[in-house]
This record gives C-alpha cells, structure tokens and sequence, in this order.
C-alpha cells in the first residue's frame, strides 16, 4: 500500500470541487485623488474607507478572516478541504498545523482543478476579533481601527502593516488558480493612509 503525506492526501481532496477563476476579471482601485472633489472631508475620509474596502472583502482576505475559526477557500468562499480550525494560536490544531501544506511560497500542483496551494511564512488566520465574514463595512471599520481587537496597532501601525506586511501582500500575488485583490497593495496602502489623514470615518449603518 503506498503512504500518502497530509499534503498529497489534501491536494486530492483540494482538486474535488475546488473552483479555479480561469480569466476572472482582477477589479482596479481609484487612486486617492479620485476623491479630491468631495469637499467635506468626513465624506471623503467615509469613500476612501469604501473603496480601500474592495480589498478587505476581497476573496483573498476574507478567506483568512472568516467568521468562525475555520478558514474558507476559493472565490466563493467554500469551506476549506480538508476541514481546518485557527487552533489556539490560528496556525491550526495540534498534529495538523497550516504548515503541513502551507509552505513558504505558492506551490504548484498537479492537479488539474487546483494549480496551487498558497504559501507565505507566517500564513494562517487571522485573530478571531479580526472576523470579517458577513459583517457590514461599518462594522470591519470599527474593529480596524479598535486597539483592542487589532491587536494594539495604532492606526499608523494600520497603515504600515496593509502597506508593507508580505503577508497582506500575497493577496496580490495568490499563485495561479486565484483571482487576485483588487489594485496593488501600494494602491491599497495609500488609500487607507488617505482615509487615516482625514479622520479614519467609518459608513454609517
């Protein structure tokens, strides 16, 4: 008989079902001078909010910040295969860390249903106070900017960690198989540091 690794075992179940966006349309952001004609800045800084939001609810993001301890997966945001929980520390559970598949860098695959697993070096959930899923832009603002559920960065931290963090940047480069988010990261980068130079306004409910 021969011996599978977790891996393999999880790329056959992957390869069942998995959805691969073949020519999926990549969404562009507005630059920040897109919003220099609204004059009152609560409104600006509430539309800057509103379209930097077209990368947090972007399948790449929200895939990581779901509302239960279990990761999705896809475009469509289907329940990841094989199941998978945050554990206590959002690396996974003891005997199946996110590890097990999830290496360093994107991996291509050979199944034809799922051409890569996605990789980073500190890949895995994120905090469950950061759950984005199903959650209006009015909520995930709020939480954005709350030190005690972001885990204590000021919103100067906010900017530095969407601008710069490798990990948020993957987003952008997911390996084949996966609509990236919206712009780039730079684009993304300066559209919340907008938002947090005119008063960090959520939408209202």
């Amino acid at each position: 008989m021969m011996n599978f690794s977790r891996c393999s075992v999880a790329v056959s179940l992957l390869a069942v079902g998995a959805i691969t966006p073949a020519g999926a349309e990549v969404l562009a952001l507005k630059p920040v001078s897109a919003f220099s004609t609204i004059r009152d800045e609560r409104a600006r800084s509430v539309a800057l909010f509103v379209e930097a939001a077209k990368v947090i609810t972007s399948p790449r993001c929200m895939n990581c910040h779901p509302a239960t301890r279990q990761p999705t997966q896809g475009d469509d945001l289907h329940a990841h295969v094989p199941l998978m929980y945050g554990g206590p520390r959002d690396r996974g559970v003891p005997g199946l860390p996110c590890g097990s598949c999830h290496g360093t860098a994107n991996t291509p695959t050979l199944a034809p249903s799922i051409t890569s697993i996605p990789g980073n070096p500190h890949w895995g959930l994120a905090p469950a106070s950061m759950a984005w899923q199903g959650k209006a832009l009015r909520e995930i603002c709020l939480q954005v900017q709350d030190g005690a559920r972001n885990g204590g960065r000021s919103l100067s931290k906010i900017y530095e960690h969407v601008a710069t963090d490798p990990l948020v940047g993957w987003a952008w480069h997911p390996g084949e198989g996966r609509t990236p988010a919206p712009g780039t990261q730079a684009q993304f980068g300066a559209l919340i540091q907008a938002w947090i130079s005119t008063g960090a306004q959520c939408p209202q409910p």
